[in-house]
């Protein structure tokens, strides 16, 4: 089995007693402002964004109920470092027991984190059912999240980080693996398998993104409705948080990392919009869950630094990219962007698995944890057998 070389070290996450406590501190003494004036019933108690209710509920078990040393504990029993490029890189490592292990990458997005996979990655590693395909699973920080370093100057993006990607997993020994992502995670996980087909088996995605100027022709009517809502979704109003982070991240970093509760507001309004839901995403996702996420930014300051990738990525897909490895790719009723198969294999070349579930949204991993494994297990089984 291979070994970490010499410049993969160990890492150990610890929150300082100093920073929990300024943390409740500023809990404790948050402004907040007047409720909403919208329809109190749902779904319209959101036109406005996080009702103040629901906030107050989430910052008091925030303040009084929840444990970070728990999640803390959970991602230091396999966290390791390394240095690629000059930037620390924070990565998960499961290895699996089985000696038909497949190496794996998965990654994440925003406002997602390692927190996403934390609850799935023993499952990959050791499945229950002997007969699915196991993983050496490996789940990175993207540069400017959780524990990885932030950059300093402009250049990475999405390229850059599929590269460092590479580099990374070749580090652990290996030379060949499988990639899995959404949201940021899946266009990386695209130039993966479009730039670099020696090294990559085959990926899994949540996020199929078409080249651009295709026509409907051809498309059923939900596919139709499909690219209509995706268009919808990111020319109207609700796209404006990505038109904000593509262009003024500073600006809007200064509150996420000054202020607890407008960080938590700012991502708990995605968690309840993108989630498969009828109100709150707490009918899916635990408090703790989120909060784990949430207390991640906050603790290593990254609200700034993570939503650059908005500036440095957005719209950057290169239009002639081709996906030529095998590819497996799962379409969530509600997820923010859904793309019709006929669009998908104009860029996926060679899809062998394509799945429309009935439930789940745009953060699968966390509210269907058992169906979003069970589809990643087989789909990139598929993925596999197309390379034999």
């Amino acid at each position: 089995m291979p070994r970490p070389t010499s410049d993969v070290q160990a890492f150990e996450a610890h929150a300082s007693d100093a920073d929990l406590d300024d943390l409740h501190a500023r809990l404790a003494a948050a402004r907040l402002p007047e409720a909403e004036t919208v329809s109190r019933a749902a779904p319209r108690r959101w036109d406005q964004g996080v009702p103040l209710a629901d906030l107050v509920d989430l910052v008091n078990y925030w303040h009084t109920g929840y444990d970070w040393r728990s999640f803390e504990a959970r991602v230091n029993r396999i966290g390791f470092r390394t240095t690629i490029d000059e930037l620390g890189i924070h990565f998960l490592h499961r290895r699996s027991a089985r000696a038909d292990a497949t190496p794996l990458i998965l990654t994440h997005g925003w406002p997602g984190s390692i927190a996403e996979f934390i609850d799935v990655v023993d499952e990959l590693a050791d499945p229950d059912d002997a007969d699915a395909p196991a993983f050496h699973v490996v789940v990175p920080s993207l540069p400017g999240f959780g524990y990885s370093d932030k950059p300093a100057t402009t250049g990475w993006g999405t390229e850059k980080i599929a590269a460092a990607w590479v580099e990374l997993m070749g580090r652990l020994g290996y030379s060949k693996f499988a990639a899995h992502g959404g949201d940021w995670g899946g266009v990386v996980t695209a130039v993966l398998g479009g730039r670099y087909p020696t090294n990559v088996l085959g990926i899994h995605t949540t996020l199929a993104q078409a080249p651009p100027g295709l026509t409907t022709d051809g498309l059923t009517a939900v596919e139709r409705q499909w690219t209509e809502e995706t268009r919808a979704f990111y020319e109207g109003p609700r796209g404006a948080y990505a038109k904000q982070q593509a262009t003024r991240p500073q600006t809007i970093g200064y509150s996420l990392v000054d202020s607890p509760v407008g960080l938590l507001a700012w991502i708990l309004d995605k968690f309840a919009e993108w989630s498969d839901t009828d109100d709150s995403p707490f009918e899916t996702i635990s408090r703790d869950r989120l909060l784990d996420d949430v207390t991640l930014y906050w603790l290593t300051r990254t609200g700034a630094s993570s939503a650059r990738i908005y500036y440095e990525s957005h719209n950057s897909l290169d239009p002639e990219l081709r996906v030529d490895v095998p590819a497996a790719i799962t379409i969530y009723p509600r997820d923010i962007e859904k793309c019709p198969r006929l669009w998908a294999q104009e860029r996926y070349r060679q899809i062998v698995r394509w799945t429309t579930p009935e439930s789940g949204g745009h953060f699968p991993s966390l509210e269907v944890p058992n169906q979003f494994t069970k589809d990643l297990q087989e789909g990139l089984a598929a993925v596999l057998s197309a390379n034999r």
